[in-house]
């Protein structure tokens, strides 16, 4: 149905335009009746929704709809499949338009800088460009039925603690490197429906009334179309938000707000066209979905299905010295209340009402030779020597211990970050003492971010099941009995422990948080400091093993405006069909700017059958290659030699390839009195000029004789040490030693900036 809207907004009185830009209560939007424009309602998300009917909230503290707990962020993220995550989209879309909801709001793209934020859970990465694919193909998914996404938080919302007011201070280039990218992918490969905007402060500017932000980066640079919205309780002050491009208010203010846009824009204040693009952005987004309604069902056991089948592609296997998969034959022991009693969700505004959750111990209750024992509670961390002794003596007893350790819900949530990095103590204890009597020990783990391990190198086994959604238990035992062979891979590095993060020193301030580690997060640091970690990004073991061969790359050099392609072969080489992730990270040598090792540019997952080798292609363009020039104010990439690195992790770098990238883009030239000969020596452009003053001054040192040999023929120390001297001279020292006046060195160099 085509819609003239501004027609119909020229209808509304201002009183109900200026209503449309807020909520009617916590989860609806004003509808006007006379005009025919619905109310219609948001529902939390994304990993199931969290529909509200009666009393609302955005804590997870009321009761919602009996619904789907899909696998929360954390773990989705780690499929590394953009099918998969479509598919997840798509099961979204449909449950929404089954329950009469326009907006589901997530996904949650916000990197991962610290693993001490408390809604890590519903985050997909510490790198931008798998966080960006991940959640381009879930929204895609979900808006193929015409229900919107929110991607939030928009942005450099990296910690929960003083969320509602502090700063996150990040400078242009980190910005625009790491925290905005993923936000940029799903603009320009999905076209969310809304966008919400975050709590916090961006260099000082609330981030919904942050013009910069909304409007010359989303709207006008990236394209976005449809709706901001704010998190719920964000806006600081309503007009100033509303010209900044923050279209929708939620929840409602009870009218206060809107009082405030009517006498702004009956005093000149605010402009009414202003108010009526954003009643145009609201509506169509609204007509968007009432137009498109489906007869959708809202099939509890099959999306229950998919959430395992979600579950069992994404849990990684981080360690495994030949005790996995479990046999049949074996006497096992379980350990852990988290076997009877998952915890498989985080806390706050994501949380789902399930309609049933599986355990592993609901699922293996036909298996025999399998005890369990609670050892330890889910929900504490008091260490019980009754049910200590009894996991001890059953560890003894069986042929292999498989204990199911993991954060308790206190841990982490929205609203407050974790302090530490540790589990229980009680577990780790208990973790210990069962060591002592069983040497065949597997931990799986329950978290939603990463935790340290003191007992690491003595365990044989571990599976980190993250947050694994209401059908963990089906997902855990197919893994772990080899029904399925993981493929999941780590979608952040762990490292040893808390200290090692990159932000460990500026994490978690209260006013201003200053993000000094700038772009080295997550394995660009780990990378860059050659610092050891307990499991790198992108890291995943499988029961089965694969190689890597025939790398092609199609062109030794490309132009800037060229596509690369790369091609390589993958090969099942074990007994069993599994799945591999390939990953493609690309590292810049030449050296015209500080940038990290390598970073991740493509991956893609493929299926394999013993034996059976396949294809994959990645496609590299101009922005693959480039990093942001905060000069310029865009993307640049040096001319020079890139390498192409093939891996099975960011530390397991399989097959290497160069490409040469030609460019005609230079940088502007700013050649001041301080510029120094080497700088001018190292560009093209002003290379003659640095030589020319550079043999000034060898003359005037009488540094060479006319045979082009020293004078003084001491050592190769003292030619190294003038030569480093004369690079690093700035141009007003040549003035100094009467070479050049002032006034013809001005000159000259107001015409090399000019060239």
């Amino acid at each position: 149905m085509e819609r003239n809207l501004k027609e119909l907004i020229g209808q509304m009185t201002l009183e109900e335009k200026a209503g449309m830009c807020s909520g009617l209560d916590f989860w609806h939007l004003k509808g006007v009746e006379r005009l025919g424009i619905p109310s219609v309602m948001v529902s939390d998300g994304p990993h199931g929704l969290r529909k509200q009917d009666e009393k609302g909230d955005h804590l997870g503290i009321n009761d919602s709809i009996k619904a789907v707990c899909f696998p929360p962020a954390v773990l989705s993220a780690c499929s590394f499949d953009r099918e998969l995550m479509g598919q997840f989209g798509d099961a979204i879309g449909r449950e929404a338009q089954a329950n009469d909801l326009s907006v589901v709001l997530g996904p949650g793209v916000n990197i991962k800088r610290s693993p001490l934020c408390g809604r890590n859970f519903e985050y997909y990465s510490e790198d931008p460009y798998l966080a960006g694919e991940t959640a381009a193909s879930f929204i895609n998914g979900v808006q193929s039925h015409h229900v919107g996404t929110s991607v939030k938080h928009f942005a450099g919302n990296n910690q929960e603690f003083n969320r509602m007011s502090s700063s996150s201070n990040i400078d242009e280039r980190t910005l625009r490197e790491i925290y905005l990218p993923a936000f940029e992918t799903a603009v320009k490969k999905a076209q969310p429906y809304t966008v919400m905007c975050s709590y916090n402060r961006l260099n000082g500017v609330f981030s919904s009334e942050n013009r910069w932000l909304l409007t010359d980066v989303l709207r006008e640079e990236w394209g976005f179309q449809g709706y901001v919205m704010s998190d719920w309780g964000a806006v600081n002050e309503r007009v100033p938000g509303l010209k900044a491009g923050l279209e929708l208010e939620m929840p409602s203010s009870n009218g206060a707000n809107d009082q405030e846009i009517i006498a702004a824009v009956k005093n000149g204040d605010l402009e009414e066209s202003v108010l009526d693009q954003a009643v145009e952005r609201i509506l169509h987004i609204i007509f968007k979905y009432t137009d498109n309604r489906e007869d959708a069902e809202f099939t509890l056991e099959k999306d229950h299905a998919l959430a395992a089948r979600i579950a069992e592609e994404s849990m990684v296997l981080l360690k495994n010295e030949n005790v996995l998969p479990l046999k049949e034959d074996e006497k096992i022991a379980f350990i852990g209340e988290f076997a009877a009693k998952p915890r498989y969700q985080g806390g706050g505004s994501s949380h789902i009402n399930s309609f049933r959750v599986s355990s592993i111990l609901e699922e293996v209750k036909d298996r025999p030779g399998i005890t369990y024992v609670k050892g330890f509670s889910a929900d504490s961390d008091l260490y019980d020597e009754v049910l200590a002794r009894e996991a001890i003596d059953a560890a003894a007893k069986a042929d292999k211990a498989v204990i199911f350790a993991g954060l308790p819900d206190s841990f982490e949530s929205e609203g407050y970050d974790r302090t530490h990095m540790r589990l229980p103590q009680c577990q780790n204890r208990l973790i210990e003492e069962v060591l002592k009597v069983q040497p065949e020990t597997i931990v799986v783990l329950h978290n939603g971010s990463p935790v340290e391990m003191p007992w690491l190198s003595r365990v044989k086994g571990i599976l980190e099941a993250y947050l694994g959604g209401q059908a963990v238990g089906t997902a855990l035992a197919g893994i772990l009995f080899g029904k399925v062979n993981p493929s999941g891979k780590l979608a952040e590095t762990m490292p040893y422990k808390l200290s090692d993060n990159p932000s460990h020193l500026c994490f978690g301030d209260a006013e201003n948080v200053d993000y000094n580690e700038g772009i080295f997060v997550g394995y660009r640091y780990y990378e860059a400091k050659e610092m050891p970690v307990a499991f790198p990004f992108g890291f995943g073991l499988s029961y089965t093993t694969f190689s890597y061969s025939n790398l092609s790359i199609d062109k030794e050099k490309i132009q800037d405006t060229d596509t690369l392609t790369v091609t390589v072969d993958v090969t099942n080489t074990g007994n069993v069909e599994g799945k591999e992730i390939v990953q493609l990270y690309v590292s810049d040598l030449t050296h015209a700017a500080r940038r990290p090792v390598k970073e991740l540019k493509g991956y893609d997952k493929v299926s394999l059958k013993p034996g059976e080798t396949k294809t994959i292609t990645f496609t590299l363009d101009y922005r693959s290659f480039a990093w942001y020039n905060t000069d310029i104010h865009d993307w640049y990439a040096a001319a020079g030699d890139y390498e192409i690195l093939i891996g099975a992790s960011s530390q397991d770098i399989r097959l290497t390839g160069k490409v040469c990238l030609c460019t005609d883009k230079m940088l502007p030239l700013k050649i001041h009195m301080n510029t120094t000969l080497g700088e001018l020596s190292a560009d093209p452009r002003t290379k003659e000029y640095g030589q020319k003053f550079k043999k000034s001054l060898d003359d005037f040192f009488g540094v060479m004789d006319s045979d082009g040999k020293t004078d003084d023929a001491d050592t190769a120390d003292s030619d190294d040490m003038g030569a480093a001297i004369a690079a690093s001279m700035p141009l007003r020292n040549v003035t100094t030693f009467g070479l050049y006046t002032k006034e013809e060195l001005q000159e000259m160099i107001e015409k090399l900036n000019n060239l």
